[in-house]
């Protein structure tokens, strides 16, 4: 349990994230750039350690993320009301065809190291994101682009033939052209992710010196960072961009306990939580008034498996997974740890897309109903639990996780009429837990969630369940998945493209690589001290709106 006084900032020792403290306080210059602010108005936050190094191409995890939004901005930006692609620094992106795009970026545009932003910051950016040397867990996202085989083939034993994207070509500071693969209407729409950001000189002449204080262009710039208890964020005075922070910066405090961030935030020791635990959601309401927000977002939580295992391989367990599915009573674990801030799913995607954007309620049919008798026949049918017994995985540091799992592996036991059929396996911290499963040790069911990165169907699917894809946990794999996502991604219009991703869709309900559990709204928090608090359609807190009182 953390104390909850303000931190003291520390300088962290050598760690595997890399990302070190190199200053205390909030009056650092993030390496040239102008920083600002006295400490008045600085909002200070809960949050997480992010898994890897803050490089955008290697995060895709919530925590990592945020701060991503905060110190970088690409060519689109997510509007942070309706979810929909707005130019952020791109003054055009020009089509003819749907696969060769001619894209224009605005002038006057800095990184924090006062350096210009370029179309070769772009591109620069792009190839090393893409090239299968730097490991970065992103470089999927730039497999649309002509060249990406010859940067990232995917023979295992094969060495890469280029160094360089064939797709990406810089015409002059401002200007550079992309060539996709195939058409793809939508790419444009995609843009906004963090893997698409721009980077400075900095990063690839001193890369050691860039992941200990990272340098960006957005809003915000890093001022320190101590490992597992804070990271400051100073407003950055000469950012282009619209949406300039209202306030000096923000404090990003660690939180191993969801609790202690809540009791510290009535205590007012802290101005914003975005994640109200489980045991507070009863009492949220009363506890803050209108200082209490609960609304839709773009996330759905799921229940994966290890296809890798060949315990989990064969046709016939596919009807064990669906039968598991069936066994976990979705209604009752929502109404009773959630209280109105989860929604049974029954589909792969999110509400907030709507219907016109790819959602269909009921896509997912019986197998994501609660039905006792018909999970007991499906899961014989497929030959039983492998080994007779299954474990459910997750971090239990963020989200409550531990009340649900414990809720649903009592749901299936009580199905299979077995105490001991399902137990639970909590792992203490979120990066610990993100290093098991990208080192593929999940023997059981374990705990998957989507924040999508963009308001397209295409997101909550091709980067989680194509072969080999960057979220691929599970390591699913089918052909007719695959073959149905590229049709989807060059047909005509976007109408065309939606039925052919819920076709795609189809097939997992058939395949059940992973569990739909629930669509979760976003939960926030604040204090007193702070005004103009909402959250995105990502259920992240929109930090350059907020004023401190």
């Amino acid at each position: 349990m953390r104390a909850g006084t303000r931190l003291i900032c520390a300088v962290a020792g050598t760690t595997a994230i890399a990302l070190l403290a190199t200053a205390c306080g909030n009056n650092g210059n993030g390496g040239g750039g102008t920083g600002s602010g006295n400490g008045d108005a600085i909002i200070r936050a809960s949050w997480g350690d992010p898994q890897n190094p803050l490089e955008p191409a290697n995060t895709n995890e919530v925590q990592g993320g945020k701060v991503l939004d905060m110190i970088f901005r690409g060519l689109k930006r997510y509007n942070p009301d309706t979810g929909e692609a707005e130019d952020a620094m791109a003054e055009s992106i020009e089509t003819e065809d749907q696969q060769n795009f001619t894209v224009t970026i605005e002038e006057g545009w800095t990184f924090q190291d006062g350096t210009p932003v370029t179309a070769q910051s772009y591109v620069d950016a792009w190839n090393y994101g893409a090239h299968i040397d730097n490991t970065q867990v992103n470089s999927y996202f730039f497999q649309f682009i002509d060249g990406y085989e010859d940067v990232h083939p995917t023979d295992e034993d094969a060495s890469p033939t280029a160094d360089t994207l064939s797709g990406l070509e810089v015409v002059d500071d401002t200007t550079f052209t992309v060539r996709l693969t195939e058409p793809f209407s939508l790419w444009p729409e995609t843009l906004g992710y963090n893997a698409y950001v721009p980077l400075p000189r900095m990063f690839f002449d001193d890369h050691d010196a860039w992941l200990e204080k990272p340098v960006g262009n957005g809003p915000y710039m890093v001022d320190s960072y101590a490992r597992s208890q804070s990271m400051n964020l100073v407003k950055y005075e000469d950012y282009n961009g619209d949406d300039e922070a209202r306030n000096d910066g923000v404090e990003l405090r660690v939180y191993t306990d969801t609790n202690t961030a809540y009791t510290d935030l009535q205590a007012g020791n802290l101005d914003i939580i975005d994640d109200v635990p489980s045991q507070q959601l009863q009492n949220a309401e009363s506890d803050l008034g209108d200082r209490y927000i609960n609304e839709p977002a773009g996330i759905i939580q799921s229940i994966s498996f290890p296809l890798y295992d060949e315990a989990w391989q064969g046709e016939d367990m596919a009807k064990v997974r669906q039968g598991l599915s069936m066994a976990i009573n979705r209604e009752e674990i929502t109404e009773r740890i959630f209280y109105g801030t989860r929604t049974p799913a029954t589909d792969y995607t999110s509400p907030v897309l709507g219907e016109a954007g790819g959602y269909r309620e009921g896509l997912c049919g019986e197998f994501c109903e609660y039905d006792p008798d018909r999970a007991r026949e499906l899961i014989e049918e497929g030959g039983g639990l492998p080994g007779g017994r299954v474990t459910l995985t997750s971090n239990v540091d963020t989200g409550s996780h531990r009340q649900w799992m414990d809720a649903a592996c009592n749901s299936i036991n009580n199905v299979l009429d077995d105490t001991g059929a399902c137990t639970v396996n909590p792992i203490p911290t979120f990066a610990d837990y993100r290093n098991e499963i990208q080192a593929r040790n999940m023997t059981g069911m374990f705990r998957t969630g989507w924040q999508m990165d963009y308001p397209l169907i295409q997101n909550f699917l091709q980067p989680i369940y194509y072969t080999n894809a960057s979220s691929n946990d599970a390591e699913y794999s089918s052909e007719e998945f695959d073959r149905l996502v590229d049709e989807a991604n060059s047909a005509d219009d976007e109408d065309e493209a939606v039925d052919l991703f819920q076709e795609a869709e189809e097939v997992l309900v058939r395949d059940m690589p992973a569990i739909p559990l629930w669509y979760q709204n976003g939960t926030a928090g604040y204090s007193e001290r702070v005004s103009n608090v909402r959250l995105d359609p990502f259920s992240v807190p929109v930090y350059t709106e907020i004023t401190v009182d």
